[in-house]
C-alpha cells in the first residue's frame, strides 16, 4: 500500500468534488448579444364604468361580463400591447400602452363606478381619449375595443368614431346586456337594498343599444359583437385580430453572459477518472526510479 498514493487520490477526489461544486454554481464570463423581435398591434380597451353597468341582466352583472370578456382576449393576445381607458359621464385614461398584461388586469379588477364622478355615458368622449393612446404617423396598426350597454347620453359619437378613422384606428364594439333590460341595483355590503330610480321615483330600467355601437363600428368599418354570449364573442374577436396585419413593435438588443459550466464539468470527470484508476498499492517501475530518495 503506498502512502503517498492515498492522499494523492483524496486530493483528486476533493479537487474533482470542487469542480462539480463550481459547475453547478455556473460560473459565467464573456458577453453575448441578441436582438428579440415581436410582432403584434395596439389594443387600447374602453371600459364603460357608469352605473347601468352593475345591471344583472347578464351574468353577475353588466361590468364584471365585461371584465372576463377584456380578461380573455388578453389570453388570447401575443405579442400585443394593451391599454385601457375607463368612461362613463366622463372618460379617462387608466393605463397607458403596455405588454405587461399583468398589470393591466390588476388595473382592469379595480374598475368601478366609482372611479368616474360624473354619471352617464359618454361614448365621443370615450373614443377621443383612446385615440391619443396611438401616435398619428405610427405604422403599427391600431384597435380600439369599446366595450357598453350602448346607452349613450352624449352627442357626437358618430362624429368622434369618423375622426378615429383619419389616424387609422379600427373600433370593433360589444355590447353588454338584454334588449328588455332590468333595474339598477343599489347595494351594500353585498345585498341589495333597493334600485335605482329617476326623479319621478320609477324604479330606472336600463337596456342594451346595439344601434348606438353598431354606428360607431361602422364609422371606422370595424365589427360589432354581442357580448352575451363569451364564447362567441372571443371567437369574433379572434377573427378581427386575425384579419389586422401585425407590425413590428419592438426589437430590442440585450447583453448576457455566456456560461462556463462544461469546462468545469470536463475537468471534474478527467479527476474523477484518474482517481477511479488510480490504485493504491505502490508502483513496482515508480519505486525504482527512487523520485523521493527513499
Amino acid at each position: 500500500r503506498s502512502t503517498s498514493k492515498t492522499w494523492l487520490k483524496a486530493g483528486l477526489f476533493l479537487l474533482g468534488l470542487s469542480a462539480v461544486i463550481i459547475a453547478l454554481v455556473n460560473p459565467k464570463v464573456g458577453t453575448k448579444t441578441e436582438t428579440a423581435k415581436r410582432q403584434g398591434i395596439d389594443i387600447v380597451f374602453a371600459l364603460d364604468v357608469s352605473k347601468s353597468m352593475l345591471c344583472e341582466d347578464v351574468a353577475p352583472n353588466r361590468l364584471e361580463k365585461s371584465k372576463q370578456i377584456i380578461s380573455q382576449i388578453m389570453n388570447q393576445l401575443g405579442g400585443d400591447r394593451v391599454g385601457l381607458v375607463a368612461y362613463a359621464g366622463s372618460a379617462f385614461p387608466v393605463l397607458p400602452i403596455t405588454s405587461d398584461f399583468g398589470v393591466a388586469r390588476m388595473f382592469l379588477q379595480s374598475a368601478s363606478p366609482t372611479m368616474v364622478s360624473s354619471q352617464g355615458t359618454s361614448l365621443d368622449d370615450a373614443i377621443r381619449i383612446s385615440a391619443g393612446y396611438f401616435e398619428e404617423d405610427s405604422k403599427v396598426n391600431k384597435l380600439l375595443i369599446l366595450i357598453s350597454d350602448g346607452e349613450d347620453h352624449s352627442e357626437g359619437a358618430s362624429d368622434a368614431a369618423e375622426e378615429a378613422n383619419k389616424i387609422g384606428l379600427k373600433i370593433l364594439t360589444i355590447g353588454v346586456g338584454t334588449e328588455q333590460g332590468g333595474p339598477i341595483p343599489l347595494k351594500e355590503n353585498g345585498i341589495t337594498k333597493s334600485f335605482q330610480r329617476d326623479n319621478a321615483g320609477e324604479v330606472v330600467t336600463t337596456k342594451r343599444n346595439e344601434a348606438s355601437l353598431k354606428e360607431i363600428a361602422d364609422a371606422t368599418n370595424g365589427a360589432y359583437v354581442n357580448g352575451n354570449e363569451t364564447k362567441a364573442t372571443l371567437e369574433a374577436v379572434k377573427a378581427a385580430l386575425d384579419n389586422i396585419e401585425k407590425s413590428d413593435l419592438e426589437s430590442k438588443e440585450y447583453t448576457d453572459f455566456n456560461s462556463q459550466f462544461q469546462w468545469f464539468i470536463g475537468l471534474a470527470l478527467l479527476l474523477l477518472f484518474i482517481d477511479f484508476l488510480m490504485l493504491e498499492r505502490t508502483t513496482a517501475w515508480l519505486k525504482k526510479l527512487n523520485l523521493f530518495n527513499e
